[in-house]
């Protein structure tokens, strides 16, 4: 019998584990084991899912559409009419969530959607079959969707940025079956520097840089900038055609370095019912450095001089002379 007021031994637990015993340095600076990961949802349809463009009926083009058609001599095969008001009951049905357009009337958008993009097929009709086509900039798919659905013989690339954009040119391109159209998201600035790839000792593969036969752009944009972020697409001799508004005279004036420093020349305008159509011819390779970073030729057009602002003057400091310098005053003898 042990002793009173003893404390009974103590047993060491060292080199133990038991399922009650805290885990090794569960003390103030422990580390604690990782929160498991939070269930997450199912991912949500697209909202381009939830309008069912494939279901959407086609939009009957107005009569004074036929009639601009026919007396620009646009003609049309079986089945391109229909594909074409499929296709603008997308953009419109899209509009709301996308923001593609600012033209919500039908009729209004046959005309200057339709209609203007395809005054363009003039200069289709000069490409051999195949000849590659780019649209900078496509938006909601103008011109390249309608010029694609009218010259099914011609490759089209539409280039955009915005992956919502991206998303619904794609589905216009499955829903009409357009097989001759395909979809790039990326920049401008970015793909207008790509290459493409060498596979062993065959040419580049892919890119975009200089591979297309004509570069499509109808943008609200300023013609030099245009200029620098479709001229580097270009083959050398191809040509470039923009379309703009009234003011492309003074533009045209306005871009005039720009082109000479892209290597690029004006070759004509086209008056058309709608606007006018500028078109540029590349004379020889476009220098390494254009386009510019990504938001640059937007930013500062390319040929303009951005003036710097004076530098304020402080209270104390006495003006400037005509030579630039400061008058120095001399002390006065003693």
């Amino acid at each position: 019998m042990p002793p009173p007021n003893r404390r009974p031994p103590r047993t060491s637990t060292r080199g133990r584990s038991s399922p009650d015993a805290p885990a090794r340095g569960a003390g103030r600076f422990s580390i604690r084991e990782p929160h498991p990961a939070p269930h997450r949802p199912a991912t949500a349809r697209s909202p381009l899912d939830l309008l069912n463009l494939a279901t959407l009926p086609a939009l009957t083009p107005p009569p004074d559409f036929l009639t601009d058609c026919e007396a620009n001599g646009i003609a049309f095969d079986d089945g391109d009419l229909d594909k074409l008001g499929r296709y603008l009951a997308m953009l419109l049905a899209a509009n709301d969530l996308l923001n593609l357009t600012a033209i919500t009337d039908p009729n209004q958008a046959w005309r200057r959607h339709i209609f203007d993009s395809l005054t363009l097929l003039q200069l289709l009709a000069e490409l051999p079959d195949g000849s590659k086509i780019l649209d900078v900039g496509s938006g909601g798919g103008l011109p390249g969707i309608p010029l694609a659905i009218c010259a099914p013989r011609h490759p089209f690339t539409l280039l955009e940025a915005t992956g919502k954009k991206v998303l619904f040119l794609r589905a216009v391109a499955s829903t009409l079956n357009l097989t001759n159209v395909t979809v790039h998201e990326a920049r401008a600035e970015s793909a207008g520097h790509d290459r493409g790839v060498h596979i062993g000792s065959a040419p580049r593969a892919g890119g975009h840089r200089e591979q297309y036969d004509l570069v499509l752009a109808r943008a609200v944009g300023r013609l030099a900038t245009l200029a620098e972020l479709t001229i580097p697409f270009v083959k050398t001799g191809a040509r470039a055609a923009l379309i703009k508004g009234q003011q492309a005279p003074e533009e045209l004036t306005e871009a005039a370095k720009a082109l000479h420093l892209l290597k690029a020349v004006h070759e004509g305008t086209i008056d058309t019912p709608t606007g006018k159509i500028v078109v540029l011819t590349k004379q020889s390779a476009t220098p390494k450095d254009y386009p510019r970073r990504d938001g640059e030729p937007k930013r500062v057009p390319l040929g303009t001089v951005q003036e710097k602002p004076p530098r304020p003057q402080h209270r104390s400091e006495p003006p400037a002379s005509a030579g630039g310098r400061k008058p120095t005053t001399r002390a006065k003898p003693r």
